[in-house]
This record gives C-alpha cells, sequence and structure tokens, in this order.
C-alpha cells in the first residue's frame, strides 16, 4: 500500500526483528509512515511501523487500543472510543455491505471517468471552435 500511494516513508527511530509476521524468515522493521485517515467522523494521523505484506487496510493494533481505551462489543459489533473530548463509536460493515463496498467504489470510478472524458471532451471542441475562428478571420 505504501507504494502503491507513493507514501514517503523515514527510518524508524528504533529498529526490531519481528518472527511471527514469516514463517520462513525474520522480518527487519526499519522504517515508519506517517497515515492520514477518517473512518466516518473520526479523523486521525498516526505513525506506523512499515512490514512488507500482502495488505490493503491499516492495522490498528493494541497500541493505539490501549491509548485511545477502546471498548470491543462482539455482540452488536462496535468499536467506542474517545477523540478529542468526543465519544465515536464505530459500527463494522456487515457482510452484505462488504460486498457492496467494491461495487460503489466501481461505480464512483466510472462516474469519474465519465465526468473525466466529458470534460476533455468540452475542451477539445472549445480547441476546434477557436481554430475554426481562426481560419475564417485569416
Amino acid at each position: 500500500m505504501i507504494e502503491k500511494l507513493a507514501l514517503k516513508t523515514f527510518s524508524h527511530h528504533r529498529d526490531y526483528k519481528l518472527q511471527w509476521l514469516s514463517e520462513n524468515e525474520e522480518l527487519f522493521v526499519d522504517k515508519q509512515v506517517l497515515i492520514c485517515f477518517s473512518i466516518e467522523k473520526y479523523v486521525n494521523k498516526i505513525l506506523f511501523d512499515v512490514v512488507p505484506m500482502e495488505a490493503s487496510h491499516l492495522l490498528l493494533g493494541r497500541p493505539w487500543q490501549y491509548d485511545k481505551d477502546v471498548v470491543h462489543n462482539g455482540v452488536i459489533k462496535k468499536i467506542s472510543f474517545v477523540h478529542k473530548r468526543q465519544k465515536v463509536t464505530l459500527t463494522l460493515l456487515s457482510p452484505s455491505e462488504i460486498c457492496e463496498d467494491p461495487i460503489k467504489m466501481r461505480v464512483k470510478k466510472n462516474k469519474r471517468k465519465k465526468k473525466r472524458k466529458t470534460k476533455l471532451m468540452k475542451r477539445e471542441r472549445k480547441m476546434k471552435g477557436e481554430k475554426r475562428k481562426k481560419i475564417v478571420k485569416l
């Protein structure tokens, strides 16, 4: 994800090794990245350690949970914590919402493409019209 988003990494202040993430070898963690993100109304910046793995999620682990005094209610599938003196409650997506999400993203992407294409076509028409005016004036 770091490479795909072209995020700027910097040296870790204290390098360390991870054994549990890879069965074959120890992984050396020597980079960090600062990521700004939002979930619903919750907005935050977190300093993440960079680890080579196939993932497309931000893994908010125990340090974040303890810092935010997170309460996870597994029965009603909600996560609550206090951020900037306000209680924030995040609800987990249902299986149907998880399936819908990529579809919604694809629809949004197609709308953006269509909008860009329309803008380009308008520019081209405008440029052709200006060229015709120049030819007529000559």
